[in-house]
């Protein structure tokens, strides 16, 4: 591991700071323009009303970004969103449909978060609220939670979209939040519901390849025949993010998650991981149904970060194969970006004879302030301290501030190669993701400690549930 010098230390220091001010630029705009709303129109000057949480006040921003606002030590900005917390979230007073998923990863995720961080029980009790608001879904044949939960009825439902069947992203992505409630609340129902989810998934008929299907049957708790979409990406991602740091989070007790995760990583490396022909790239593909699309998400770009996880949790000769494939996906989706004008990654990029980790189609080529990337070079800078990852965040942030700053925040692009229209809106995961891993990256290693810590999929971090 490499040697930190004074003039690294004071060039990190600096760009802290600096995203310490994108924070506040970005946190600003929203106050101003859109305060107890989801999101804030950064060009527009207005709330966002069309985002996953729609036009009522639920303050997703201020619950996604003040676990973000405490560790980068704005106190004036987190007593505010405190303050607001404490006097006006209250789901009870809203009749809507909320994603189960969504709720969880960054309502219950973030209060539990900012509890771990300051003891405040008053986060506590928000996030027991809001979970108990969930739980109708998980009352299901088997266990398996709806994707849908209205809060005042409790009515469950999944997608529209998704043939009637759950999405394992979502149903696989409850583990980290439910235990950590019931650690701290000592009522053990959440953990319960947690634990039926992984024995369902355990119980459901598996692929001869191992592989996992993103979509199941919630009334029989098998996978869906047809259609078959396996990806470590849209659909599938944090599943297997949450089997490796419910690991992490047990204190490297929950055996079964790992061998779960390495049985799902022994998988892919099996049918579903290639190096391109043109540029020598790494990535995971996808298969639909019996066809290997030879594409990436800008989501799965998580992944790097993950195994890079399971390799420090790992032996050899896992442990040097697993952190060699995690940076080969970290160079993967950062040719993305820089093979852009903008440097920012397109949302889904392909490999072929014509180009490799390139976008093709309109579809494609937005970018809507998503974190992965930068979540991978995180855990590849703690892991390894390699300068280049600093390099590469810091070359990030030039991009975010040349072509995504706002007046009032951060926007996203239609067109990364044409890096010119904005679209218009600064995603809550901006606030709780993005600014917080370019912090954290440019921190010292102690500041949220990855021997204490684990982090959500929204990047809120929980502690490590110590076996003493």
């Amino acid at each position: 591991m490499r040697e930190l010098t004074i003039q690294d230390s004071e060039q990190a220091e600096y760009r802290r700071n600096f995203v310490r001010d994108m924070m506040k630029h970005a946190w600003k705009g929203y106050a101003e323009y859109a305060w107890g709303y989801n999101e804030v129109k950064p060009v527009s000057k207005a709330p966002h009303t069309e985002s996953i949480f729609g036009g009522e006040k639920l303050g997703a921003s201020i619950v996604d970004g003040i676990d973000t606002l405490y560790i980068m030590g704005l106190n004036d900005e987190y007593l505010a969103a405190r303050t607001w917390i404490e006097n006006n979230l209250d789901f009870s007073k809203f009749d809507v449909d909320l994603s189960v998923f969504e709720t969880n990863i960054r309502y219950v995720g973030g209060l539990l978060s900012i509890y771990a961080l300051t003891k405040d029980q008053m986060f506590l009790r928000k996030a027991v609220q809001i979970a108990d608001k969930l739980l109708p879904a998980f009352d299901s044949p088997s266990g398996i939670p709806y994707s849908n939960v209205n809060l005042r009825t409790g009515f469950a439902r999944n997608h529209d979209w998704a043939y009637g069947a759950a999405i394992l992203s979502e149903f696989g992505s409850m583990h980290l939040e439910f235990m950590y409630l019931s650690h701290v609340t000592g009522d053990p129902k959440y953990r319960e519901k947690a634990l039926k989810i992984r024995d369902a998934i355990k119980r459901a008929v598996p692929r001869s390849d191992g592989l996992y299907n993103n979509y199941m049957n919630i009334e029989t708790g098998q996978w869906l025949a047809r259609p078959t979409h396996i990806s470590i990406g849209a659909l599938g991602d944090s599943f297997y993010e949450y089997l490796i740091k419910a690991y992490v989070q047990s204190d490297g007790q929950d055996v079964e998650a790992y061998q779960m995760y390495v049985d799902a990583m022994k998988a892919y490396e099996n049918k579903l991981i290639f190096t391109s022909t043109q540029s020598r790239l790494v990535y995971f593909a996808e298969l639909k149904d019996t066809s290997i699309n030879h594409k990436m998400d800008s989501l799965a770009c998580f992944s790097g970060g993950m195994l890079a996880m399971g390799a420090r949790k790992s032996n050899e000769p896992l442990k040097s194969r697993h952190m060699s494939l995690a940076s080969g996906i970290a160079n993967t989706c950062h040719e993305s970006c820089v093979r852009s004008k903008s440097h920012l990654g397109p949302e889904t990029f392909f490999f072929s004879s014509r180009a490799d980790a390139m976008a093709y189609g309109p579809s494609e080529k937005y970018y809507i302030l998503r974190p992965e990337i930068i979540e991978t070079y995180f855990y590849m800078w703690r892991y390894t301290h390699d300068p280049k990852y600093r390099a590469w965040a810091w070359d990030f942030v030039e991009a975010l501030e040349r072509y995504c700053k706002s007046e009032a925040g951060y926007s996203g692009l239609r067109n990364v190669y044409q890096p010119v229209i904005k679209d218009d809106v600064q995603q809550s995961f901006f606030l709780a993701e993005v600014l917080k891993y370019l912090y954290l990256i440019f921190s010292p290693d102690n500041v949220i400690d990855l021997d204490e810590w684990v982090f959500n999929t929204e990047a809120h971090p929980l502690p490590i549930l110590k076996r003493s």
